[in-house]
């Protein structure tokens, strides 16, 4: 038996102590748990390379996939190698990673990994059970989306194991997790030559054409990477279903652990485990029916993530369907939960093999909440994105985008309030729902103003603390009436007392700038000078001034004869 220490499974935060014998291998975290075990007749072959703390012991198993043990040291090599070919038969691989940089190079399918090679030496490997999902992303273009941890708090790893993983999702106990990977794959190949080395031969000799580069790519990796396999037959299908949120049509298999999502570019499977809600909100339009999924971890597409799937059904669309399921197999696992037989609305049936498989409670509009419409529903919007919300026991949500989840539980104070003076602030008011902790609002805009009394009684019957703005803000339109009218009134009078002015309103201020100054000014002076020589003669307007003994009337003459001039 050969030990080592300070060896790290999969990638796990702790270290632990790894031990080979003639029986298998076996390794223990230094900070004490469980220990995990490989048998030794499961040992299909093993590699020795470099890796990030040292050098690295790569085991490929026949039936757990792929076992990597990091940390050894590089005088280790000799005592693995004799151990693994006395104890096991097995030869132990050295190999050397392609250290060049380069990103162009050739994709290799192994039996447990995908290898990306350069100049024949690897610059890396994907485990198939890392790969989440994978979606042409492109003409050329392949994307391959990593596996993550359940939830925020979670690191996705096994505590027990010094935070290693048991099977998948290595790179959880990592702050920073690489998530999605892009292949270029330009022009075309044959089909028949790559699948030489897979374990189904071929097509037929006829079929034997070139194809698209990453279309075989792309489904190659999802044969390997069992994506688009799902174990056991399809209960039920569901065909080109509409969905709002992801945007698209997508068909819906339902299995029994999980259902998949087939569109033209993405391709889904979500474990019914990630199921948190399932909720069906007929629209407030008489025409449709939303079927709402919360999924946790979201939907990611891209870099964008969907913690909501949105579907939508015509309510009078019905569907007949037979589920394919042994009678057995119905009775013994399903009996009261699902029926052999459906012939109802497509919505209806939908949500109940949801139910059935999934076995997640279906949530409905509160009853105690009833539109002026008597709909379940408000038509309203966040920001420039226009959608209905939802009021039901527990929570309140918005569709379709962005789908907004709001728990009741969860809300300090509801503020009901109208934004701008327009004539449809009259007509329309908002909602801001502030949250507990700090945790921001979310404002719903644009609500009828019909909706504000069927909102305000499911409030106070939800006992949810409420506060109306819109009270003062009508008490404040009105003395704003009131004031305006008063300051009507007075301009009025004013206009009355200088209706005989004929334009000297419009030269008042031009003759107030010219007297306010007063002695001090030139021009002040002249006019002075002027007055007390009136018998001059010499100017014309100073002699219609010298006429009247107003001087303010003076000036008047003077600048109406300048106007007309």
């Amino acid at each position: 038996m050969e030990s080592f220490e300070s060896i790290y499974l999969d990638l796990s935060r702790q270290s632990g102590k790894c031990r080979i014998a003639e029986s298998g291998l076996g390794w223990k975290p230094s900070g004490g748990g469980d220990t995990f075990t490989l048998d030794g007749s499961n040992i299909g072959a093993a590699q020795w390379s470099r890796a990030a703390k040292g050098y690295e012991l790569k085991i490929l198993s026949r039936t757990s996939g792929i076992i990597q043990l990091d940390g050894f040291d590089q005088e280790d090599y000799d005592r693995v190698s004799k151990v693994f070919k006395l104890f096991y038969g097995i030869n132990l691989e050295n190999k050397e990673h392609a250290l060049r940089g380069w990103n162009w190079g050739k994709g290799e399918f192994g039996k447990a990994e995908l290898s990306f090679n350069v100049q024949n030496r690897p610059a890396f490997e994907i485990p198939y059970s890392e790969v989440s999902n994978t979606n042409l992303a492109g003409k050329n273009e392949v994307a391959v989306e990593f596996s993550l941890p359940a939830g925020g708090s979670e690191t996705g790893t096994n505590g027990h194991l010094g935070g290693a993983r048991s099977r998948g999702r290595k790179g959880g106990g990592a702050k920073d997790q690489l998530v999605e990977m892009r292949f270029y794959l330009p022009g075309t190949v044959t089909k028949k030559e790559r699948d030489e080395e897979g374990e189904e031969k071929s097509v037929d000799g006829s079929e034997a054409e070139e194809q698209n580069a990453a279309m075989l790519f792309y489904e190659t990796l999802m044969e390997k990477a069992e994506i688009g396999e799902v174990a056991g037959d399809t209960f039920a299908t569901f065909l080109d279903i509409l969905h709002l949120t992801p945007r698209g049509r997508f068909d819906v298999d339902m299995y029994e652990t999980s259902f998949r999502l087939r569109g033209k570019t993405y391709d889904y499977k979500i474990p019914y485990e990630n199921i948190k809600k399932f909720m069906l909100l007929p629209k407030p339009d008489d025409l449709h029916t939303l079927i709402t999924i919360g999924l946790d971890p979201p939907l990611r597409q891209g870099q964008t993530r969907y913690p909501f799937l949105v579907m939508q059904f015509k309510r009078e669309e019905e569907v007949v369907i037979d589920l394919n399921m042994t009678e057995e197999l119905l009775e013994e696992k399903y009996k009261g939960k699902l029926a052999a037989h459906y012939e109802s609305p497509q919505h209806s049936v939908v949500a109940q093999v949801f139910r059935g498989l999934a076995g997640k409670k279906v949530i409905t509009p509160s009853k105690d909440f009833v539109s002026h419409h008597q709909q379940s529903g408000v038509k309203c919007s966040i920001k420039a994105n226009e959608g209905h919300l939802f009021c039901l026991d527990k929570s309140f949500m918005f569709v379709p985008k962005p789908a907004t989840y709001i728990a009741f539980d969860n809300i300090a104070v509801i503020v009901m309030s109208r934004v701008g003076g327009a004539v449809s602030a009259s007509r329309t008011f908002d909602i801001t729902i502030t949250m507990k902790g700090g945790a921001g609002e979310h404002q719903f805009s644009n609500i009828n103003r019909e909706e504000q009394q069927p909102l305000e009684e499911f409030f106070q019957a939800k006992g949810l603390k409420t506060r109306n703005e819109m009270l003062d803000d009508s008490s404040a339109l009105i003395a704003a009436a009131l004031k305006d009218a008063d300051m009507a009134s007075s301009d009025d009078e004013v206009v009355a007392a200088g209706a005989d002015r004929g334009s000297a309103d419009e030269d008042e201020e031009s003759v107030d700038e010219d007297f306010q100054s007063g002695s001090e000014s030139d021009v002040a002076e002249e006019y002075d000078s002027e007055h007390q020589s009136s018998g001059s003669g010499s100017d014309a307007e100073m002699a219609d001034g010298d006429a009247d003994s107003d001087p303010v009337e003076e000036e008047r003459p003077k600048k109406k004869a300048k106007k007309s001039k």
